[in-house]
């Protein structure tokens, strides 16, 4: 690999690793790190701030994903190597948001990042893991449980749509992150405790 291909991955990494939902509570006099989930993703930004906020660090955590891997096979072109390259970029891009270097390493879950990624790799795909995620979180309540299902959808409609097979490992590697970033959810989801959107009656 060329010296610019390290660059390359280090860039996503550093993009990554960009606290938007921390950085969008700070901006309203809240720390999200210190409420609610404690989490920096999207949801709990939602839960303390509200629904519009809450989007807006989906669309920035979702870009996060998608834009490295877009400008570095852009800018790579037809040269050796540039799926490798461009995959790389997603992982570190995921990566980045779940263990940022800004944050001592203790970053999201990687959905909104991850599906920036699997946007890229496949829009089709993208389309029927949201559907699987909105049926989900319409359904239970759970967000989580959307996030887990969702993204595991996505591996199987890979295959299913005869996609690259550096697609499918790069999905499956963000997949696999995502479920183990989960552990917490997995656990309060068995036990019947996992918070819900749903008003209880």
């Amino acid at each position: 690999m060329h010296f610019s291909h390290f660059f390359f991955i280090i860039v996503s990494y550093l993009i990554g690793a960009i606290p938007f939902g921390l950085l969008l509570s700070r901006g309203q006099g809240v720390n999200i790190r210190e409420q609610g989930s404690k989490n920096i993703g999207a949801t709990n930004v939602s839960r303390l701030l509200g629904k519009k906020l809450g989007f807006l660090t989906f669309l920035l955590d979702c870009a996060k994903g998608y834009l490295p891997m877009f400008f570095a096979g852009l800018l790579l072109g037809d040269t050796p190597n540039r799926h490798v390259v461009v995959a790389l970029c997603g992982a570190a891009a995921v990566l980045g948001h779940m263990f940022p270097v800004y944050l001592g390493l203790k970053g999201g879950k990687g959905v909104a990042t991850g599906l920036g990624v699997f946007l890229y790799l496949a829009p089709k795909v993208v389309l029927i893991s949201l559907a699987v995620f909105i049926a989900t979180v319409a359904a239970t309540g759970f967000v989580s449980l959307g996030s887990l299902l969702s993204s595991a959808t996505v591996l199987p409609c890979l295959y299913l749509f005869a996609e690259p097979t550096w697609k499918f490992f790069l999905a499956s590697f963000i997949v696999v992150m995502i479920w183990i970033k989960h552990y917490e959810n997995i656990g309060r989801l068995l036990k019947g405790n996992e918070k819900s959107f749903k008003k209880k009656k």
